[in-house]
């Protein structure tokens, strides 16, 4: 699919491979943004339709039938706004749906008509209108500005900027704009947004999680990793929260379903908005993520799922309450493992410094670039050495709000404490208090949905008792203050500040604390006090962090210039979120010697897991029942006798890929993407064609699932199956 790196030239047999599907002429990178798709050498790899039938601006194109859903990638399938995307992308608001009487996440839902289909709570759906290359107005702002802080502060405001005046044009979209290469080149895009999403089809949790953990990132996958939403708009086509009133949502393309599938070696290709990939980054980025950014977030996401898992074991509702923030946890959990393993394997970070070298030798050897960029990998090094120093500190005060929930309700009220206290006059106060309270209310209700006292005790306590061992430029002082002798006094601390807080109690925060301006002033304690505290640590530490971020801004900016003249080549930008294409073939690999893993799993399979008596690998007996039966329909793929559940694929995807369409050769949708094989989790810092494999879900197994299992009959009809 790419031209294979140093790395990748690990066998004859590959590069023959490559050859035969002439797919050696396209660059490493494969997440090709709109602009660039006359480059990407589709024909050459196998399309057999116009490149204009995918993206030609002014016209519809298959773009049209692709929306982001929340953080995920998702398209339109049929005329009435229909969505299929994953299930763990819909996963959050299932969640929301479900009560222990109602549990929707275990047991599955299927709206038979339209009229049954419920609020998908917490997702919107985006569709790229347009977009417009601005980074002349954004870098002629700062040509002449020196400070890097100044720099940064001046680019966010130009990016801030553009897109209001986009939005006040058009008042029917949203626009942002989105940094392509960093210090480099900015694009304002502009998206329709759908407010009103609803749950059309989604399969029970043990089909759309089938495996769980154990499971997540392998291959051989069995998981149906798949959902059906639809989008509603107002009568008059405009977006609007969700109503009775309002009607499916007419897009302008829709995906049409091949349920034939595909084979082994089939060219196919994919639509949808990746995260954020970090390929373009000199060696102590990668140094950075090694030491410091993976090993620490990834045990803190362990610790904090052992404790959410203990808080809901014994309680349904609680269970279900903390499911999505337990899901989240584990997913980045074994991602950031995966990417240490990758790391550690190849050398990346070694093997990244010698292409440094190598750059800052082609530097030297050319005056013109030494006299410009002679000092940049020096620089750059500085750089880092910088952030190596107070690593401790950025990432204990980047995840103390996140991991524990309670501060953010502190933070919600002091802030809106200050308020009041600013203005001098009671009835000042009142007439604020009256106009806004309902809002913050509103903003801590939903903080509250993913707290749980018992959790949140244990995790500050571990929180605690890391930063009292921190010293020199990692010191805290705000957990100085507490004067915290020993891992033990920080547990107890924690569990005082929290279960002595009137916050730690919703009823008891929301009707006496603000229950009235009067009660919210008069009203202090330990965790309040601990927070105003710490959120001065946080100011304090902000103009360091956006000096550093300037002052990166232009010297990657600098790093991409000269190293695209050393490889005499431009670079596809990282990937940011923004529509992209990724092209590639069904096609297995060798993860170890001796071994050849195969492109396709079945039922067959999955049912031999189940026989493990493992709970993550429980599946409902009718899928065995049809299959004793042999009742395949017309979804069997005939060499296997059997129905695909899964497929690999080399494909460059990364986060937000999930619930991206598979593509065939015509531009029919032949499976939706959900997860990479383990050892391409270091996709985000390097693609290799010898391991980096995707999975989806063979639409042949969705349908199959849909009518013999579930009988959704109404959605095979609506997908004209």
């Amino acid at each position: 699919m790419k031209k294979l790196s140093r790395q990748s030239l690990l066998s004859i047999g590959l590069i023959i491979l490559a050859s035969f599907h002439f797919s050696a002429i396209a660059p490493d990178e494969g997440m090709f943004p709109l602009s660039d798709l006359d480059r990407a050498g589709l024909k050459s790899a196998g399309l057999k339709i116009d490149e204009k039938d995918i993206y030609n601006p002014g016209q519809i194109g298959l773009v049209d039938a692709l929306v982001r859903v929340g953080g995920c990638s998702g398209s339109f399938v049929s005329q009435n706004g229909l969505i299929i995307t994953n299930h763990h992308c819909a996963f959050s608001a299932v969640q929301l749906a479900s009560t222990p009487e109602r549990d929707y996440l275990t047991n599955g839902f299927v709206a038979q008509r339209q009229e049954l289909e419920i609020e998908a709570k917490g997702l919107t759906i985006r569709i790229t209108e347009s977009y417009e290359d601005v980074s002349d107005k954004i870098l002629g702002a700062v040509a002449n500005v020196a400070d890097p802080a100044e720099r940064i502060r001046i680019i966010q405001d130009r990016q801030r900027a553009l897109a209001r005046e986009a939005e006040a044009a058009d008042p029917t979209i949203r626009a942002e704009v989105s940094e392509m290469f960093i210090g480099r080149s900015y694009v304002l895009f502009r998206y329709k947004t759908i407010e009103d999403v609803r749950l059309v089809y989604i399969p029970r949790q043990n089909i759309g999680e089938f495996g769980g953990e154990t499971d997540n990132w392998v291959w051989p996958r069995h998981t149906g990793d798949f959902s059906f939403l639809r989008a509603y708009v107002s009568k008059d086509g405009s977006s609007a929260p969700y109503s009775k009133d309002n009607v499916p949502y007419q897009p302008k393309k829709h995906l049409k379903i091949n349920p034939n599938g595909v084979q082994e070696e089939d060219f196919v290709f994919i639509l949808g908005y990746p995260g954020r990939t970090f390929r373009h980054r000199p060696a102590p980025y990668l140094e950075y993520q090694q030491r410091f950014l993976l090993p620490y977030i990834s045990e803190l996401n362990d610790f904090q799922n052992r404790q959410l898992q203990e808080a809901g074991k014994n309680d349904k509702a609680i269970e279900l309450q903390l499911a999505t923030r337990i899901k989240r946890n584990a997913n980045v959990m074994k991602n950031y493992r995966g990417k240490m393993k990758g790391l550690r394997n190849i050398d990346l970070v070694g093997t990244k410094r010698q292409e440094d070298q190598a750059l800052q030798d082609f530097i030297q050897g050319n005056p013109t670039l030494h006299a410009k960029y002679g000092n940049l990998m020096a620089e750059i090094d500085l750089h880092y050495q910088e952030v190596f120093g107070d690593a401790q500190k950025d990432l204990w005060l980047g995840q103390i709000y996140n991991s524990t929930i309670l501060l953010q309700v502190a933070r919600a009220v002091n802030d809106f404490k200050s308020r009041l206290e600013a203005i001098a006059d009671e009835a000042g106060r009142k007439e604020l208090f009256v106009q806004q309270s309902g809002r913050v209310k509103q903003a801590i209700e939903q903080i509250y949905s993913n707290y749980n006292q018992f959790a949140d005790q244990w995790i500050f306590g571990r929180m605690l008792s890391e930063a009292i061992g921190f010293q020199g430029a990692n010191l805290i002082p705000s957990v100085k203050k507490l004067g915290l002798e020993s891992e033990e006094k920080a547990f107890d601390r924690a569990a005082q500040l929290i279960s002595q807080s009137k916050l730690a109690q919703q009823d008891l925060l929301f009707g006496e604390v603000l229950g009235s301006p009067e009660s919210l002033l008069a009203y202090t304690d330990g965790l309040l006090s601990f927070q105003q505290d710490l959120q001065a640590d946080v100011t304090a530490f902000r103009p360091v962090l956006a000096h550093r971020e300037g002052e990166l801004n232009q010297l990657m900016g600098d790093y991409v210039a000269v190293k695209e003249q050393f490889q005499q080549r431009n670079f596809v930008p990282d990937a940011n979120s923004t529509l992209r294409l990724t092209y590639g073939y069904i096609r297995g690999y060798s993860p170890a010697d001796a071994t050849y893993m195969h492109p396709f799993t079945t039922i067959r399979g999955l049912i031999e897991k189940g026989a493990s008596g493992d709970a993550e690998f429980e599946y409902p007996a009718v899928i065995r029942e049809r299959w004793l039966e042999k009742d395949f329909g017309p979804y069997v793929k005939q060499d296997l006798n059997d129905v695909p559940v899964n497929i690999l694929y080399d494909m460059d995807t990364t986060g937000g890929n999930s619930g991206s369409p598979i593509m065939n050769a015509l531009g029919e949708l032949i499976g939706v993407n959900f997860d990479r094989a383990y050892d391409a989790t270091i996709n985000d810092f390097a693609w290799n064609q010898s391991y980096s494999r995707s999975i989806g879900v063979d639409i042949r197994f969705v349908l199959w699932v849909a009518d013999k299992i579930d009988n959704a009959d109404f959605l095979l009809k609506e997908l004209g199956i």
